[in-house]
């Protein structure tokens, strides 16, 4: 299969690794990357991982999150700009029988020895 976040790299070269263990994360790109991902699959679960403990969803929103990214079908994924803790970038998604996007400028930082999304800039 085919990674999500990049179709030139195959998913067990890519963000499975990170949905297996988030500490093998090494930036900040990497995370923003493999959450993209989670989305396209559907791991909630690793979401809730990768959000930073003072913006992490409630059980109830992460319910939402993931009937949300159920109802879209994923496009692709592209990356704008990226620093040490921050990416650019934009998320095609199908909604509804409409293309949208999702542009963002998110903000990462390490917490508990691993990368996480703390929110956009």
């Amino acid at each position: 299969m085919q990674c999500p976040c990049n179709p030139n790299k195959k998913y067990s070269d890519c963000c499975q690794k990170a949905h297996q263990n988030i500490h093998s994360v090494t930036s900040a790109e990497a995370l923003m990357r493999s959450r993209y991902s989670a989305f396209v699959l559907a791991n909630i679960d690793y979401l809730q991982k990768s959000y930073h403990s003072s913006t992490r969803p409630s059980k109830r929103e992460k319910k939402e999150i993931l009937a949300w990214t159920k109802a879209v079908n994923w496009i692709k994924l592209e990356v704008l700009h990226a620093t040490e803790n921050t990416v650019e970038f934009k998320a095609f998604f199908m909604e509804n029988g409409s293309i949208d996007v999702i542009h963002e400028n998110s903000v990462f930082c390490k917490e508990n020895d691993h990368w996480v999304y703390l929110g956009q800039k």
